[in-house]
């Protein structure tokens, strides 16, 4: 498995990572997984023997017992991998059992160690930007957790470029730890992110883990122009995990179609290529519900796709250009390189 640093930090992530979304169920999570104790010990056994050493979970996933599952799954093994754990989902009734006021974090952080059965996070992540409390105040709470030792780096998920760039501009005036990664949506079917999120991790040298790669299951071939769609899924259950495009999705299932036709390999395996490939990516998650998904997502691992299969499938899922965007390409090529030239 390719050692991949998380950003500017010193700490090296495997490419392919592991979501614990699917572990504990209950509620609205059952309907992500139910994955216990004994299983996901199996699954994270797995995930080790491939080379993963980056396992990612939330507070919020199944209010809790997700962290409880890994933490137990992982025992002895604490040392050798990484945990990424993430805060702020509301927790309970009370009013400051929600947000990134530095009562909810250092809280949940607390929360979250007891759970996991550690005494240190390695990553530890906002998870959505809080406009009701002031930056300062949650980089704070992060600093203070990083200097106690309860915390080893941080880092920031589902926020929008501005809310990164202000981020990291009060870290650096302030003299307080930096986020060293984002976690953001983004598959071939949805590339928003390319319109700011990414040329800000490349410009400024924050790690990009990606979280649900292959779009609710979307790009795993059982979606397909004029078929039925299968029931039994967290899609159907659900519903689109963002914005999709149905027919520009299928186009682009036929071509990952193709391409795993011609290489023998599955078409989750070439979607998850696909994201190895651009740039700034530390790290793409992947779930599973059992051995046998989670097996061949690791396979993508395993080999590479050319610079022409990697070429048709960016011209298949390109998005639209946006204003400013569509003038920056038009008349300003000369001093705008795509994400993609660096």
């Amino acid at each position: 498995m390719e050692m991949r640093f998380l950003g500017n930090s010193g700490l090296r992530v495997s490419a392919l990572s592991f979501g614990t979304m699917t572990f504990g169920g209950g509620e609205f999570f059952e309907h992500m997984g139910a994955t216990q104790v004994d299983e996901a010990r199996r699954l994270i056994d797995l995930c080790i023997d491939a080379g993963v050493n980056l396992f990612d979970t939330a507070d919020i996933y199944s209010q809790g017992k997700s962290e409880e599952v890994l933490g137990q799954a992982i025992g002895k093994r604490r040392h050798d991998v990484l945990i990424a754990t993430k805060a702020f989902a509301r927790m309970g009734d009370g009013a400051n059992d929600v947000g990134l006021s530095r009562y909810h974090l250092i809280r949940a952080c607390e929360d979250s160690l007891r759970r996991l059965g550690t005494d240190y996070i390695d990553l530890y992540q906002v998870h959505g930007f809080d406009a009701l409390t002031p930056l300062e105040e949650t980089l704070r709470a992060l600093d203070d957790l990083v200097r106690s030792g309860k915390v080893r780096y941080i880092g920031c998920s589902n926020y929008s470029g501005w809310h990164l760039m202000k981020a990291l501009g009060v870290s650096e005036c302030k003299g307080l730890e930096p986020y060293v990664s984002q976690q953001i949506y983004y598959s071939l079917v949805a590339r928003e992110s390319e319109y700011e999120l990414i040329p800000l991790s490349l410009d400024q040298g924050v790690g990009i883990l990606v979280w649900s790669p292959l779009a609710f299951g979307f790009l795993t071939g059982k979606y397909r122009r004029g078929q039925s769609e299968p029931e039994d899924t967290r899609r159907a259950k659900l519903g689109d995990v963002g914005t999709l495009d149905l027919e520009k999705g299928y186009d682009i299932v036929d071509v990952l179609d193709e391409i795993a036709r011609d290489r023998n390999v599955t078409i989750p395996q070439v979607a998850l290529n696909w994201l190895l490939h651009q740039p700034g990516i530390s790290s793409v998650i992947i779930g599973a519900r059992n051995e046998q998904q989670l097996k061949d997502n690791l396979g993508a691992a395993s080999w590479k796709l050319t610079p022409d299969e990697v070429k048709r499938l960016n011209e298949v899922s390109e998005v639209p250009a946006i204003y400013p965007y569509w003038h920056q390409q038009k008349y300003g090529t000369e001093r705008i390189p795509s994400i993609r030239e660096g």
